[in-house]
């Protein structure tokens, strides 16, 4: 069984390797993501390009758990060798963009996804989502799915993590700053340098130290990655504009560490968005045990993936290795496409 739902689950791959789905252009492979679930039996719904699904044998009185996966994928960078919409399979890799990141975690949910779909007496509902626009984190992608389906107890994010068990993701944040000064000629001497403001507000974003240091996620980390200021050699700018980059550890929300750094710098502070706070699950929760008693390892990723959206507990699990994503010539091993939907399959088996 697990076999025959390889094969099938590789061939969607390939079939969604080829057909170009950039985030928020996703509507081919929706149609793809459709037909094969339909070709299985399955009635499914589409908000946008986003494609949904529960078990034959629902019950609104259970508890439900999400699976879930993108069908959106980056751009290709110029590093390219090969044809990133040509999936290519080669000494047992599939080349292709979006093969890794995250095609072969979606398809080995679906192909998980059939296998329980008509079980009866589960002790869980099984929601399947290959959402649009992870990637672009867009506003018609996992975020507008949550209200439309049943509420989730706990989700499992496909991303690839050469299934080992995520239990807690880094949230981020996003800062525009502005130091403000006084416009005026280099040769005069001014107390009112938006330069200088800029340096002492940076010097701080680089010494602080947020107390607050999670066991799976470490510490909590501010970058300044971006800084523009001035147009002449012999004028002081006026304003001086800068970026902050944060990964947020699962012990702070976005919201609380804003709050926090305008109480200490002396500049204008604008946040992109407060949406894409840090995300975790217990140790000891059954789907967590469930994967540990099967020999996988835990850990916390400073990847951001959908998790962000989702205010339930959640996971990140799926076959692949998150070091190819968004690189050239991505690729996954056919291999790990099968061990996927196996332990897909035998960690919800110790739970539903």
């Amino acid at each position: 069984m697990i076999s025959e739902l390889g094969d099938k689950a590789k061939q969607l791959l390939i079939n969604l390797i080829n057909t170009p789905s950039f985030s928020g252009e996703e509507d081919q492979t929706a149609l793809l993501i459709e037909k094969f679930l339909k070709d299985h039996g399955i009635s499914c719904r589409r908000e946008v390009h986003n494609i949904w699904a529960v078990n034959e044998h629902f019950d609104a009185s259970k508890p439900n758990i999400l699976l879930n996966s993108h069908h959106d994928t980056v751009r290709p960078n110029k590093g390219y060798t090969k044809n990133p919409h040509k999936a290519e399979v080669v000494d047992g890799k599939i080349y292709g963009l979006g093969s890794n990141d995250a095609g072969g975690c979606l398809v080995s949910l679906m192909a998980t996804f059939i296998h329980f779909y008509k079980q009866e007496n589960l002790n869980y509902n099984l929601i399947l989502l290959a959402s649009a626009e992870e990637e672009s984190s867009g506003n018609h992608g996992i975020r507008s799915m949550v209200p439309l389906m049943p509420e989730i107890d706990f989700a499992i994010i496909g991303e690839p993590t050469l299934m080992h068990l995520a239990i807690a993701e880094k949230g981020l944040l996003v800062l525009d700053c502005y130091a403000h000064g006084t416009a005026g000629h280099a040769a005069h001497i001014r107390g009112d340098n938006s330069i200088y403001k800029a340096m002492e507000a940076i010097s701080w974003f680089e010494s602080f130290k947020f107390p607050r240091v999670s066991e799976t996620l470490h510490d909590t980390k501010m970058t300044v990655t971006q800084i523009n200021a001035g147009s002449q050699h012999n004028v002081v700018p006026s304003t001086c504009h800068f970026v902050v980059d944060i990964r947020v550890n699962d012990l702070y929300s976005n919201k609380e560490v804003l709050d926090l750094i305008k109480d200490h710098v002396g500049v204008e502070v604008k946040e992109r968005s407060l949406n894409l706070n840090s995300s975790s699950i217990r140790k000891d929760h059954d789907i967590v045990l469930a994967g540990v008693h099967l020999g996988r390892e835990i850990y916390g990723s400073p990847t951001l993936s959908d998790q962000a959206n989702l205010s339930c507990p959640s996971l990140k699990l799926g076959p692949g290795d998150s070091l190819r994503s968004h690189t050239a010539d991505e690729f996954i091993y056919e291999k790990e496409i099968f061990e996927g939907i196996e332990l897909y399959i035998k960690i919800l088996k110790e739970i539903v």
